[in-house]
């Protein structure tokens, strides 16, 4: 994170009116925060003023204009595409602008209505997340669903090839629409820190920079921590070098508007003093300035996370990861028919592969370790043999030069790899065989690492992992691979054990094509 001043406010009165911030070797006095407020003065129908985050409302500008393009290009196409387009028409032969009204202006609004009412364009799950996605779906079908009703109810005899291009068309190309612009929303948050949500954490110090380091980890998704309000005492940060200053004894909405935030995140359990969270909420009404609460429940994805509120008190219930049902048997039959025609496919590669191979380093073409499975169970993995004949032989001159810190050996500039070995392990062709043990039930598609049997500590919280079978890809190697250190690379794979399902397998795989062919971390 590097260096940075910690800077710490501490009451100079007992009325606290006025602060003292320590910079190092300076010191400045600070106005008196204004007199917070319960909520009660500010009428129930007063307009709230707009909100301070205000990147949104150009990016969903930008979602309407798409999507309406989207709808009206696929109505375009599938009347391009069928003579009987005009179909149930009776007046499109001579005056064609009724069908049209309804082909270009009706329909793409009644995308946007429909999308809009599923919550397609709210602000919370626009730019990161499946949500999005699974709303954009969710308004698909109700679009469908309307326009049969509309044609039964008025007795229409549409065409059908003609719908459904276009419905389904207008669907693809709304989600293309929303891959590409949040591919330029992600692009502009990493690249200059724009179109985010500017934090002011507030906890206890080891609460907060939990927190910090949680947001922070991807900056894709637009949480820019600012400042820390440390609810223990300023004492409790002496000595600790922070990423962003830390402030105590604060007004919060004063100090938001201070640093320049937008956003205030209650980190855990943030006070033991019963009802002040409710008060901070009261204090925020009609401040533009968003609340959100952060529990003590890192790693645990959404979807297994449910409020259920218990008379005005909301729980939070935490389901249990699902481990077993269809939803594992659908994989397991994905995993098998993929590895099955992946393997007749690739049958060239394969040979040219090994031709390489056994030209550049006359041996087997193939290398196979023992690697730890599911359970426990150890099986041997196929993988394309990369290195030099005697390159076991060799790492123990080479030990004390591992560039990871964990249980592998690693080196960018392995000198046992040969040429053709390390174009092999850049681009990922070297895990091919790898198929075949997905074929024999033993590794997935997606999944955790296999680590060596010899190496792996599976102890602990680690053994963890071997809840589910190790996979080709997974969310390791879509977030950094090599470049992981260990306890990332853990992490990781613990969340991915915690919060499996269907879709996020798909989504690892899609993931992983463009790290694929990008070579990140691939050495």
């Amino acid at each position: 994170m590097g260096e940075v001043t910690t800077s710490l406010q501490r009451p100079v009165t007992n009325e606290g009116r006025s602060r003292l911030v320590r910079h190092v070797d300076s010191f400045e006095i600070q106005p008196p925060d204004p007199p917070s407020h319960n909520g009660v003065p500010r009428s129930a129908w007063a307009r709230a003023r707009r909100r301070v985050s205000r990147w949104h409302r150009p990016y969903t500008a930008i979602l309407l204009l798409l999507d309406f393009a989207a709808a009206a290009f696929a109505s375009f196409t599938a009347i391009r595409t069928f003579d009987q387009a005009t179909a149930g028409f009776h007046t499109a032969q001579d005056d064609p602008t009724w069908f049209y009204t309804v082909a270009f202006l009706l329909l793409p609004l009644g995308w946007l209505v429909i999308l809009w009412f599923n919550g397609a364009y709210d602000r919370r799950c626009l730019g990161l997340g499946p949500d999005e996605f699974k709303r954009v779906i969710r308004a698909g079908v109700a679009v469908c669903a309307a326009v049969s009703f509309l044609a039964f109810a008025t007795k229409t005899d549409l065409s059908r090839f003609t719908v459904g291009t276009a419905l389904l068309l207008a669907l693809l190309l709304i989600l293309l629409g929303r891959i590409l612009t949040r591919f330029v929303l992600h692009v502009t948050r990493r690249n200059t820190q724009q179109a985010a949500h500017r934090m002011v954490l507030v906890g206890t110090l080891p609460e907060c920079l939990e927190v910090y380091t949680a947001v922070t980890r991807n900056p894709a998704a637009g949480l820019v921590p600012v400042a820390i309000h440390i609810t223990d005492g300023y004492a409790a940060a002496k000595g600790v070098q922070t990423p962003v200053p830390v402030y105590a004894g604060r007004d919060v909405l004063a100090l938001v508007r201070e640093v320049g935030g937008d956003t205030i995140a209650v980190c855990g359990s943030a006070s033991a003093e019963p009802g002040e969270l409710r008060r901070l909420a009261w204090q925020l009404e009609g401040s533009g300035v968003d609340l959100v609460v952060a529990p003590q429940l890192t790693d645990i994805a959404g979807p297994r996370v449910h409020i259920r509120p218990i008379e005005g008190l909301p729980l939070l219930h935490v389901e249990e990861p699902t481990l077993s049902g269809p939803a594992l048997l659908a994989k397991n039959m994905m995993d098998r028919i993929a590895a099955g025609l992946g393997l007749l496919v690739l049958i060239p590669v394969f040979i040219a592969i090994a031709i390489a191979i056994r030209i550049s380093d006359p041996g087997p073409v193939f290398f196979r370790q023992p690697r730890v499975g599911h359970e426990g169970r150890t099986f041997r993995v196929w993988k394309f043999r990369t290195m030099y004949v005697d390159a076991e032989d060799r790492l123990a001159s080479l030990v004390d030069q591992n560039e990871t810190d964990g249980m592998l050996f690693k080196m960018k500039q392995d000198p046992r790899v040969f040429p053709v070995g390390r174009f092999l392990r850049g681009s990922s062709l070297d895990e091919l065989p790898q198929l075949i043990n997905v074929l024999m039930g033993e590794m997935s598609l997606v999944g955790p690492r296999p680590l060596p049997a010899d190496d792996g500590d599976f102890l602990g919280d680690v053994r963890r992992r071997l809840l589910v079978r190790p996979g080709m890809t997974g969310l390791w190697q879509v977030s950094g691979r090599s470049d992981l250190s260990w306890d990332e690379a853990v992490r990781l794979d613990l969340y991915y054990v915690d919060n499996w399902s269907l879709a996020y397998d798909l989504s690892i795989l899609w993931r992983t094509v463009g790290v694929v062919l990008a070579r990140k971390g691939a050495y």
